[in-house]
């Protein structure tokens, strides 16, 4: 840790350029677990993410395809969370509210007790709002949270992350739209079981790990060897998600900015002539989650798109999940969303294309499926679903 010790780490600031999540803001009772420092120096937290329902139910066989469209009618849609037991939440959320009527003034708005600008340690400790208290993971400390239930159990993903970045390393928190495409997956589940994924942009690699568990063999993908290690960290972690199924996850490059696979033998991350041969061979679904942010990259990824799709055997679906989200210009002066603009557009010139090769069929989904991860679904949350197939 070199200098910092751990009242400092009790106390993170952030510098201007630097790049939040707000996953973790929704989680105010949880704690989170420094582990280490990654290679360039960034401390690289340790979070448990909850399935709201037993993974058991659904990791145990692959072969149960009647039981799982069983299960996925007993399911209400809509935004709602469901739990391990399969009930809704929605009288959990609205027995939380009975008493908001003591919370409103005189003239009906909502009182809110705002944080002191300066307040003494002891009135601190009495504040409802929770603090994140990052802990150094020691060597022999390894069963901190040997306690916590929520650590033993099977319906758990563990993922290690960073809490803020400078924008080039963004991969390595965990984003929002991630467990959008995440709760799709295991809502419809069926469609994705045995299947062959592909995911551009993985991060930390939490939607790969999502559908290694019904999926047969995901190829999780990104750059940096440093993000990729984290990524496979992760992967390890949450083996026994994926081993009743029989799932496999793949952690590889792909630069967007390149046109070939990395094959260099002396690459840690690099493809066999055998992996590219299956993938081309057997991928049938593409995935990337809010990885929408840089217009080059964005233009990037969809000549990526169109040069994989163009090489598989087989027709293949193609699932976008993104956040728009909101800023202010000084160019416009005025409040805009350039990098979801932009990928709008690109989507539309990616299914207006005529080149007698590819065929796109873009529709959006709309997010109103079974909730399984606990975060906050706003309403900037969007699914797309591009169906490619191959004219020739």
């Amino acid at each position: 840790m070199g200098d910092v010790t751990e009242k400092e780490m009790d106390n993170l600031t952030f510098k201007s350029d630097t790049v939040l999540s707000d996953v973790h803001i929704h989680c105010p009772n949880k704690r989170h677990l420094m582990v280490r420092l990654n290679a360039v120096g960034q401390p690289v937290f340790l979070s448990y993410f909850k399935l709201l329902w037993n993974t058991d139910d659904w990791a145990s066989e692959k072969s149960g395809r009647e039981a799982t469209v069983e299960r996925e009618h007993q399911y209400s849609s809509g935004d709602e969370l469901c739990d391990k037991d399969r009930n809704n939440l929605k009288n959990e959320r609205e027995s939380n509210t009975e008493g908001l009527e003591a919370l409103l003034d005189d003239d009906g708005d909502l009182e809110v007790v705002r944080r002191p600008q300066s307040t003494s340690d002891l009135e601190a400790e009495d504040l409802s709002r929770d603090r994140v208290y990052p802990v150094i993971l020691m060597k022999g400390k390894e069963d901190a949270f040997e306690d916590e239930e929520e650590c033993t159990c099977t319906d758990v993903v563990k993922i290690e992350h960073t809490m803020a970045t400078p924008l080039e390393d963004v991969g390595k928190q965990v984003w929002r739209a991630a467990f959008l495409l995440a709760d799709y997956v295991l809502f419809k589940r069926d469609v994705f079981r045995c299947c062959t994924v592909l995911e551009l942009g993985g991060g930390t690699g939490i939607t790969s790990i999502i559908m290694g568990t019904v999926a047969n063999r995901v190829y999780c993908t990104d750059v940096g060897d440093d993000l990729l290690a984290m990524c496979e960290q992760n992967v390890a972690l949450n083996k026994h998600l994926m081993e009743p199924g029989g799932g496999e996850i793949k952690v590889k490059e792909l630069d967007w900015l390149k046109d070939e696979f990395c094959t260099d033998p002396e690459a840690l991350f690099s493809w066999s002539e055998e992996e590219i041969a299956d993938l081309h061979d057997h991928c049938t679904v593409i995935m990337a989650a809010d990885v929408f942010y840089d217009d080059d990259l964005t233009d990037a990824l969809f000549r990526t798109l169109y040069r994989i799709t163009h090489n598989l055997k087989n027709s293949c679906t193609v699932f976008l999940a993104i956040e728009k989200r909101l800023n202010f210009t000084l160019r416009h002066m005025d409040i805009t969303c350039e990098a979801y603009s932009h990928f709008r557009n690109t989507l539309n010139d990616l299914e207006n294309l005529q080149d007698g090769k590819m065929k796109y069929n873009v529709e959006p989904i709309k997010p109103d499926f079974c909730q399984f991860l606990s975060y906050e679904r706003i309403e900037q949350l969007e699914l797309w679903k591009i169906i490619a197939d191959q004219l020739t």
